[in-house]
């Protein structure tokens, strides 16, 4: 028996990707809104009905209304509004043991934010061993595509070519939404220093961690790091930590944002010397930072395997 998905929202650029994704999953059969009545509060409470999962792909203040057409719905927040809210599950399964039974048994989850993923599962584990204090301030610096930005910023996109927006930093405020998110989810007391930039290409994102040897716990070391990384992400079907020091990730030294385009997969490298180490971890902006991700909850939430519709063949690599 088929399972019914409404996404509302679905114009966006989230819903439409989410949409794509959906229309070729064997087990989902995705709800359509006629496009007059898309703003109709009657009719979307009907389809938030007949429903077994909602999946809001709309702006913050909007998704909050959402939530209150229809209060005993099932939703899947895309948004932000709810990521650190009372009452939501938060939507990544690799944040630590027994979140996937809780994902499962949510009537509400928030899907994480884009930067959120790579920083939260970079830093997580190394709380949780005790290799790093949480009281120790963190750095992050992050390249996203300009899919990350919506229909507004691709259109910006689409018109120049100019070498000024081949990568431009931005958050300069330093109070990016996504914040409070990184703060909470990896269990830190501070709110990291937090750096995004923007490339000139559609999608893909890199999310990198740099710490000094000395802020590590217990005469850490490293590669300690990475061993912590290894043994807390083995057998997770879409983290693949890769050797330490990995010389097979990069072209001529250069690492790609793009590697994981498409994919719901995401890169967990970690580089490291006498003195520093680098975590970074390479994925798909709108795959396991927005729309795959949402299907990997989705599935979850309909009692579904974990990687359907996502790897072909049911291929876990």
């Amino acid at each position: 028996m088929s399972l019914r998905v409404f996404i509302d929202g679905q114009a966006g650029t989230t819903g439409l990707e989410l949409a794509s994704r959906l229309e070729s999953h064997a087990r989902i059969d995705l709800l359509a809104i006629e496009e007059n009545l898309r703003k109709d509060a009657s009719r979307r409470r009907e389809l938030f009905a007949e429903a077994d999962v909602v999946v809001l792909c709309l702006p913050d203040e909007a998704a909050r209304e959402a939530v209150e057409l229809a209060p005993d719905a099932r939703f899947l927040d895309a948004s932000t509004a709810h990521r650190t809210s009372a009452g939501w599950v938060y939507g990544l399964p690799e944040l630590e043991p027994g979140q996937r039974r809780a994902i499962r048994s949510a009537d509400r989850v928030a899907n994480p934010g884009c930067y959120p993923t790579g920083f939260v599962l970079s830093v997580r584990p190394l709380i949780d061993d005790g290799l790093l204090s949480p009281d120790v301030p963190l750095r992050v610096n992050a390249v996203s595509g300009f899919s990350g930005g919506g229909k507004s910023m691709i259109a910006k996109y689409a018109q120049s070519d100019s070498a000024a927006w081949r990568h431009r930093a931005y958050g300069l405020d330093l109070n990016h939404k996504h914040v409070p998110e990184m703060r909470r989810y990896a269990n830190i007391s501070h709110a990291p220093l937090f750096t995004p930039a923007v490339g000139h290409y559609r999608s893909g994102m890199l999310v990198q961690v740099g710490l000094f040897a000395t802020e590590l716990e217990r005469g850490g070391a490293p590669v300690d790091v990475h061993r912590t990384l290894a043994e807390r992400y083995a057998g997770e079907p879409f983290v693949h930590v890769h050797p330490y020091n990995p010389d097979d990730c990069s072209d001529d030294g250069f690492l790609s944002p793009t590697a994981r385009n498409g994919t719901n997969h995401l890169d967990l490298l970690v580089f490291g010397n006498d003195d520093h180490v680098l975590i970074a971890t390479r994925y798909d902006n709108l795959g396991k930072g927005a729309a795959a991700a949402a299907v990997q909850n989705l599935n979850l939430m309909l009692g579904l395997p974990e990687t359907a519709g996502l790897c072909p063949g049911g291929a876990n690599a």
